[in-house]
């Protein structure tokens, strides 16, 4: 039985029939969903602008809440390449407590989509604005590594796309042959470890290698221009304690956008994540209790220093192949994660940063989907706009411009599209009954009285058509005694549409025109009858089909 807000966890399930080989396969996928994470988690954190840890304890703590809470049974939650962009500007402009706000926010909304049952209502946003973002995305984390890549001498990489490569290429004669060399071969190890082993991550193999290489290249040899993560951050191996969020309506109305942001980029990603897990495991996850795990990490995290949280499609990938079941495989990575940090934590401050840059340099590739964008680009021209609206704006300006003005374009088009179904025809003498669908008729020509119009609406009579009906109308000579309005093929009808209806009523009699409707269907015929139009008009003059309504004009021309 389905809740009243569609909670329902897939852990409980899940124990229901827990065995231990099931334990075990979660296990093995624990241990390894756990070991990938890490450089990712750290690769992300730093990124984003945060010390490495914040990163690690972003994977844990959110990891644990989306497998303890989730919709999902192998759904991976964690920091992810697509916040980093949103995450930098809002540590930029409002600082860390900024960011704890706006992810807080953000968790909140999430929670209200998944109580008032938006998870499959999130399914319907354009893929070209997913896709333009997803690349946008992409393009701008390449950027962001170029100065860790290259070794660049820089006090302060700018913040907007196009003042980052001019500043690169103002200190371009900087360039340290060394980190770029550790980059480079981090790529290549990247790239090549999957042809030898897909169960070991490359990303894990490249650090371990460089992090040894550049230990002895500094150590024995006296090469110190390679900058590793100690240099720029001191890393706390321990779980932060909780830190009180101080909130205000000045803030909260400063940062409402990003976590709006934040809040729909998460519930995309997360579906899309879960989505694609069910593609290939055969399940079926619950997008409403999902979204509710996702707003419960990102209410939580924040409180530790964490960063924003969200279902993470490598990871979920990388459990599914290993073994994973159930819920408990994302719980035991949590757990691998933690040790790691407390016992293993203070070791990462040895990690090169152009290492890190080539991590995510590839997840930057992996993310721009460039072979899905060029497809794209072959759409119609309405689709083709989306896509490089949403992607120059991200580039060029920020995300929460991008997503917002993207969804407007989108809708705009959509209902362009709607309204250039609807078709508004009149007929003065007969009416073609070849298609008809209200009854069945013998003849397939049906003759109108004289005296007598008949307009039809075929489609939706929504605000984005309604002045359809008033062009017809304009284009017509002499004035009928009776109009006739055929809406047999009206879905639904707005108050515009209904404005404009009662607007032709109004006017037709002041003209002494006689209006007619035929084949209103139930859902319309209530709006009519709640707003007061069919008291208006007269019940009588609401006909089921055409034929009754042709009677009742006759009656009336008989008058």
């Amino acid at each position: 039985m389905t809740s009243k807000f569609d909670f329902q966890p897939k852990l409980l399930t899940a124990l229901k029939n827990y065995s231990k080989e099931k334990f075990m396969s979660d296990f093995m996928a624990g241990i390894i969903v756990g070991i990938v994470a890490l450089p990712l988690a750290i690769a992300f954190g730093i990124a984003s602008g945060v010390s490495p840890e914040k990163g690690i304890i972003t994977a844990i703590l959110g990891g644990f809440i989306v497998s303890f809470l989730g919709g999902s049974n192998i759904q991976i939650g964690g920091p992810t390449g697509a916040f980093i962009i949103i995450v930098y500007g809002i540590i930029q402009n409002f600082g860390i407590e900024g960011l704890a706000i706006a992810t807080v926010i953000a968790g909140i909304l999430l929670i209200l989509m998944g109580i008032f049952k938006l998870g499959t209502v999130i399914k319907f946003i354009p893929y070209p604005i997913v896709v333009g973002f997803t690349s946008g995305i992409a393009l701008t984390i390449f950027t962001t590594q170029m100065k860790d890549l290259f070794g660049l001498t820089m006090d302060k990489v700018p913040a907007d796309f196009i003042s980052k490569w001019i500043a690169y290429f103002e200190v371009i004669h900087t360039i340290n042959l060394w980190p770029l060399l550790i980059g480079v071969a981090s790529i290549i190890i990247i790239v090549l470890t999957p042809k030898i082993s897909k169960k070991v991550p490359g990303s894990l193999v490249a650090i371990i290698t460089m992090t040894i290489v550049v230990y002895i290249l500094r150590s024995h040899f006296g090469i110190t221009s390679i900058e590793t993560i100690g240099d720029r951050f001191t890393i706390q191996a321990q779980l932060p304690q909780p830190e009180t969020i101080r909130f205000n309506m000045e803030t909260i109305n400063l940062l409402l956008p990003s976590a709006f942001t934040i809040a729909l980029l998460g519930a995309i990603e997360s579906l899309l994540s879960a989505t694609v897990a069910d593609g290939v495991t055969g399940d079926k996850h619950n997008s409403n209790t999902e979204l509710i795990a996702q707003g419960a990490a990102n209410v939580i995290v924040p409180i530790f220093g964490g960063i924003p949280v969200t279902g993470a499609i490598a990871r979920t990938m990388t459990n599914i192949n290993n073994g994973g079941k159930t819920p408990i495989a994302g719980i035991i990575h949590a757990i691998v994660l933690l040790l790691i940090l407390l016992f293993l934590g203070p070791l990462t401050k040895h990690i090169p940063m152009a290492c890190l840059a080539g991590v995510l340099i590839i997840v930057s590739y992996n993310m721009s989907e460039w072979r899905t964008f060029r497809s794209l680009m072959k759409n119609p021209k309405s689709d083709v706009s989306v896509l490089l609206v949403t992607f120059l704006l991200t580039v060029i300006f920020d995300l929460t411009i991008a997503i917002e003005i993207g969804l407007l374009i989108a809708m705009l088009l959509f209902m362009r599209r709607v309204a250039e179904t609807t078709r508004v025809s009149v007929a003065t003498d007969s009416i073609d009954l070849s298609d008809e669908g209200e009854i069945h008729h013998d003849e397939e020509v049906l003759i109108l009285p004289k005296g007598v119009e008949a307009y039809e609406i075929d489609g939706p009579f929504f605000f984005g058509v309604a002045n359809k009906f008033d062009d017809v109308m304009q284009i017509i000579g002499d004035k009928p005694k009776v109009r006739i309005i055929r809406m047999r093929k009206v879905p639904f009808m707005d108050s515009t549409g209904l404005h404009n209806l009662e607007s032709l009523v109004r006017l037709s009699q002041a003209e002494h025109i006689h209006i007619i409707l035929s084949g209103v269907n139930e859902q319309v015929h209530r709006i009519l009858i709640k707003s007061g139009f069919e008291a208006r008009i007269g019940a009588e003059n609401i006909c089921s089909n055409i034929d009754e309504a042709i009677r009742r004009a006759e009656d009336f021309i008989k008058k």
